[in-house]
């Protein structure tokens, strides 16, 4: 039997994505798959997807209408190409359904009319069409014309898709009603942390100014709909605690402006440390993480903190309530006085606290295994291929 080949595209490249992406590429490369991952240049120099053993092609930026013309030519001779997000899809089902030599400018690829449905013809050795297999991680929220356009090209993409992979069940519902021949539940779990991770390391409290005091923890990109509004409105009712929470927002992205005047203004204990390449250890640190965001599938942040016994507050929103199950205090999203309570009740009840990190490693242990969700894409690989 000849040797496996298939394409990974990404696009944007959230931390999610890009992780199981490296997660997959190790796990194929292990099991006698050749991989080619196809993302921004700047995202192999975050997750090394070379020394996954993966063959990596750098794609343009997004709307260069050169990406198509790369990917195309990285798709000769796969037998399953992979795309991860919306962004990646897009480019991927023009990629594989252009003619040959053919370019799609950066206009039909924002708005979708380059491609349609399944094209003959594709890259395949043969002349036939190169399966497309395309992972939903997560869901975005658009409002008014772009919010329309998004749902044009989630239409297209899934059409142009041999089978479809939401992470979570609200995904797949959402795949088959924008018209998904073949939509599958496929739970991603994040990789675990690397080495031993200390909890409530002093170190990393001391770094952080929390030492006689609770920490508080969020992760995430700075981004509306990440729910970091109703984040310092919570934040400004603990004021009256004593010792008052830190919390600590780790992430970047264009709303940190924003955040940062207003936590200078309202005088909130609240510190923006920007992207971390250590957000195991702080977040081991933390007393409490929050997820106040509007739109979730399964969050890294999540599963890291019910992994390492770290109580959650988060919104019951998308696939969350699905990941962790009665494992971490769910509120509504945007409701800064029930967050705040959910909150304060965990800092005042230490062993509410301790029933929440026993309960999620519990959950953390019913998740797929990074061993598990490499087989089950291999699987999906296999019955595309005819193997």
């Amino acid at each position: 039997m000849t040797q496996l080949r298939t394409v990974q595209v990404l696009g944007g490249g959230s931390a999610g994505s890009s992780s199981h992406v490296r997660s997959l590429a190790s796990g194929l490369v292990a099991r006698g798959v050749r991989v080619t991952v196809c993302a921004p240049a700047e995202l192999d120099r975050l997750y090394d997807y070379l020394g996954a053993g993966a063959h990596f092609v750098p794609l343009p930026r997004l709307g260069d209408p050169a990406t198509v013309t790369a990917l195309r030519n990285a798709c000769i001779g796969a037998d399953v190409v992979h795309a991860h997000g919306l962004q990646a899809s897009v480019r991927a089902a023009l990629a594989l359904s252009a003619p040959c030599g053919g370019r799609a400018s950066a206009g039909s690829v924002s708005d979708g009319t380059a491609f349609g449905g399944p094209a003959p013809g594709g890259p395949a050795s043969g002349g036939g069409r190169t399966p497309l297999v395309t992972t939903w991680h997560s869901r975005n929220h658009l409002d008014g014309a772009r919010g329309g356009v998004q749902r044009l090209l989630e239409r297209r993409t899934v059409r142009a898709a041999s089978v479809v992979l939401g992470t979570s069940s609200e995904l797949v519902d959402r795949a088959r009603r924008r018209g998904a021949r073949d939509a599958r539940l496929a739970p991603v779990t994040v990789p675990a942390a690397r080495g031993p991770v200390c909890l409530h390391d002093g170190k990393a409290r001391a770094e952080l100014g929390a030492v006689d005091r609770p920490l508080l923890m969020a992760v995430g990109a700075l981004e509306r709909g990440r729910g970091y509004g109703t984040l310092l409105d919570a934040a400004r009712s603990w004021r009256d605690l004593d010792p008052q929470p830190l919390l600590v927002i780790a992430g970047e992205g264009r709303e940190r402006a924003a955040l940062q005047r207003r936590i200078t203004a309202e005088g909130l204990a609240v510190r923006l440390i920007g992207r971390r390449d250590d957000v195991a250890e702080l977040l081991a640190a933390a007393d409490v993480a929050v997820l106040p965001s509007r739109r979730e599938a399964r969050s890294l942040l999540a599963q890291e903190a019910l992994r390492l016994g770290v109580p959650l507050v988060a919104t019951a929103v998308g696939g969350v309530p699905e990941l962790v199950g009665d494992a971490a205090e769910l509120v509504p999203y945007g409701d800064a006085a029930a967050l705040a309570g959910a909150v304060r009740g965990l800092l005042e009840d230490a062993d509410r606290r301790m029933d929440l990190a026993a309960a999620g490693r519990v959950q953390a242990g019913t998740w797929p295994t990074e061993d598990e969700t490499v087989a089950h894409v291999l699987s999906v690989y296999d019955e595309l291929a005819g193997r």
